[in-house]
């Protein structure tokens, strides 16, 4: 027997979700348990995770099927529209969701629904889903993000990530006010129990606790 967890816990989840809220709090867990290994796979799909043969998985908010548990692991997030400062020069900026059908958009295809995914917005009591065009296609938020810096159009992505971007100045948000909000991520894994020590000590790394309260191993 070993005095201290082992083994391998695989984890399926979305790349924006492993780079803001699965590395940062496993990666000290990684340096505390050596004998635990983490297997990450980057898929944009609700992935079965029993079939898969994975551990767990990450998805936005927290219904799941019944023999399953969901555990928050991060903060609602905000959705964001830029674009680069050289695709707006001499363009007219939108002034409502529907006036991105005039405009280049990079477009984003997810495995589940197969099409490209219309980009939803809200404002008070109102929301809104409009279906964007552009030159470029992708199903890799950072890809996303690149297109939208080189001028390919505007970009529907996750506010925290542009944010570095827009004080810069390589990007220029629009349409705030229309921007949603939507339910943070949660871990989902089979409701059993027994449960490997390694994946509950993962679980509980990931718990979210509130922006000022960090995780405690």
């Amino acid at each position: 027997m070993r005095d201290r967890p082992a083994g391998t816990v695989r984890i399926t989840a979305h790349d924006h979700a492993i780079t803001t809220a699965l590395w940062p709090r496993l990666l000290p867990l990684l340096r505390q348990y050596p004998d635990i290994q983490i297997e990450f796979s980057v898929d944009y799909g609700f992935t079965d995770i029993a079939s898969q043969r994975f551990d767990a998985g990450v998805r936005v908010g927290d219904r799941v099927d019944k023999d399953l548990v969901a555990v928050r692991i991060a903060p609602d997030m905000r959705m964001a529209v830029v674009g680069s400062p050289g695709y707006i020069e001499g363009k007219s900026i939108p002034k409502t969701p529907q006036d991105l059908t005039a405009h280049r958009c990079v477009n984003l295809r997810l495995p589940t629904r197969g099409n490209l995914y219309a980009w939803d917005f809200e404002k008070g009591k109102k929301s809104v889903n409009v279906k964007v065009e552009g030159q470029t296609v992708f199903n890799n938020t950072p890809l996303m993000l690149r297109a939208a810096v080189d001028g390919m159009g505007f970009a529907y992505v996750p506010l925290d990530l542009v944010r570095p971007h827009i004080a810069e100045g390589t990007l220029v948000a629009v349409l705030r006010d229309w921007w949603p909000s939507f339910p943070g991520y949660h871990l989902y894994y089979a409701s059993r129990r027994q449960m490997a020590p390694a994946l509950a000590l993962v679980i509980e790394a990931l718990r979210y606790r509130g922006p000022t309260e960090s995780a405690r191993f």
